[in-house]
C-alpha cells in the first residue's frame, strides 16, 4: 500500500469516526430533551394536582370532598353547585364590586408607577439615585408595620367602608416594584429617540405619550398582569376596610360559605373556581406580552 492508498484509508477512518461521534452526540442531545421534557410534564402535572382537586371538589357533595384516597372523578356529579352560588350569596353584585376595584386600582398603578418609572430612567436631576434607592428601600418595609398608621390616616379622612383605601392610595406611584420593572425596561430604550423627538419640537409628557409607552407594550402588560391577579384575589384589604356586605368583594364574598359550624365546601370550592376563571383567561389573552415583558425586563441596550 502506498502512501495516497494509505492517506485515502486515513480520511476514511476519521470520516467514519466523524460521524460516529456527530450520531452519539444527536442521540444524546436527544436524550437530554426527552428527559428535560420528562420533567416538565412532571413538573407541570405536580402544579396542576391542586388545581385539578378544585375543580373536581366543585362538583362534589360536601361530605365527600375529604374523602382519602381523594375521589378525583365525583360520583355522583353536583351540578346544581354552581347556581347555588348565585342563589346563596349575591355574586353578581360581588363580581361587579371586584370590577370595580381591579380596574380602577390596575389603572392607576400602570399610569403613576410608569410616569415614576419614566422620570427615573429618562430625566436627569440633582439626587435622582439617591430618590430611587431609597424608593427601592420600602419594598424591604413589611406591609405589618404600616398597617394601624394606614389604617389610621384612612380613619381619620373618613374612608373606612368605602373604596377610597382601595384604590386611591394606587394611583399615588404604583408601588415601588411595578417601578423598578418598568424604570429597568425604559433604560434599553435608545435616548437619540428622546433627542429627536426634542428636535421635533415634543414636550418631556409627549415623549412619554408617543414615544416611551408605544415602545413599553410587554413591559405595561406585566405590570397590567401582576395588577390585576393582586387586587382581584385581594381579600386582606376589603376585609380590614370594608364592613357592608354590599361592598364586600369576590375574594371576601366567597368567605361566606363558611359558617360558625357547617362550612359548605362544595359551594366554597366552586365559587373559588369561577373567581379563578378570570386571572385564567387574562393570563391566556396576555402571555406574549407577559413572557416579552419577562425577558426584555433588565436589559439595557
Amino acid at each position: 500500500m502506498d502512501a495516497t492508498e494509505k492517506e485515502i484509508v486515513g480520511q476514511e477512518i476519521a470520516g467514519a469516526k466523524g460521524r460516529s461521534y456527530l450520531r452519539r452526540r444527536k442521540v444524546r442531545i436527544l436524550l437530554a430533551r426527552v428527559a428535560t421534557y420528562l420533567a416538565l410534564l412532571a413538573s407541570s402535572l405536580v402544579m396542576m394536582v391542586p388545581l385539578v382537586w378544585l375543580l373536581s371538589s366543585s362538583f362534589k357533595d360536601s361530605g365527600r370532598i375529604f374523602l382519602f384516597p381523594p375521589q378525583w372523578i365525583p360520583n355522583p356529579w353536583r351540578f346544581e353547585n354552581y347556581p347555588k352560588v348565585l342563589e346563596q350569596i349575591p355574586f353578581i353584585r360581588f363580581f361587579w364590586n371586584t370590577m370595580l376595584v381591579t380596574g380602577v386600582s390596575m389603572t392607576g398603578q400602570i399610569i403613576s408607577a410608569s410616569l415614576v418609572a419614566f422620570g427615573f430612567a429618562r430625566l436627569r436631576f440633582p439626587g435622582r439615585e439617591i430618590l430611587f434607592l431609597v424608593l427601592l428601600s420600602t419594598i424591604m418595609i413589611p406591609y405589618q408595620v404600616t398597617l394601624i398608621p394606614t389604617f389610621i390616616l384612612f380613619r381619620q379622612l373618613g374612608w373606612l367602608d368605602t373604596y377610597a383605601p382601595l384604590t386611591i392610595p394606587y394611583w399615588l406611584g404604583g408601588g415601588a416594584f411595578y417601578i423598578f420593572l418598568l424604570r429597568q425596561f425604559y433604560l434599553r430604550l435608545p435616548l437619540d429617540l428622546d433627542d429627536a423627538a426634542r428636535i421635533d419640537g415634543a414636550s418631556t409628557l409627549g415623549i412619554y405619550w408617543h414615544i416611551v409607552l408605544p415602545q413599553s407594550k410587554p413591559a405595561l402588560g406585566v405590570v397590567a398582569v401582576f395588577s390585576f391577579m393582586v387586587h382581584w384575589n385581594d381579600f386582606f384589604n376589603p376585609l380590614i376596610y370594608l364592613n357592608t356586605t354590599e361592598k364586600y368583594t369576590l375574594a371576601l364574598g366567597i368567605n361566606l360559605f363558611r359558617g360558625y359550624q357547617v362550612t359548605q365546601w362544595n359551594l366554597l370550592m366552586a365559587a373559588s373556581v369561577m373567581v379563578s376563571l378570570p386571572c385564567i383567561v387574562l393570563y391566556a389573552l396576555a402571555q406574549r406580552y407577559f413572557i416579552q415583558g419577562i425577558v426584555f425586563t433588565g436589559l439595557k441596550g
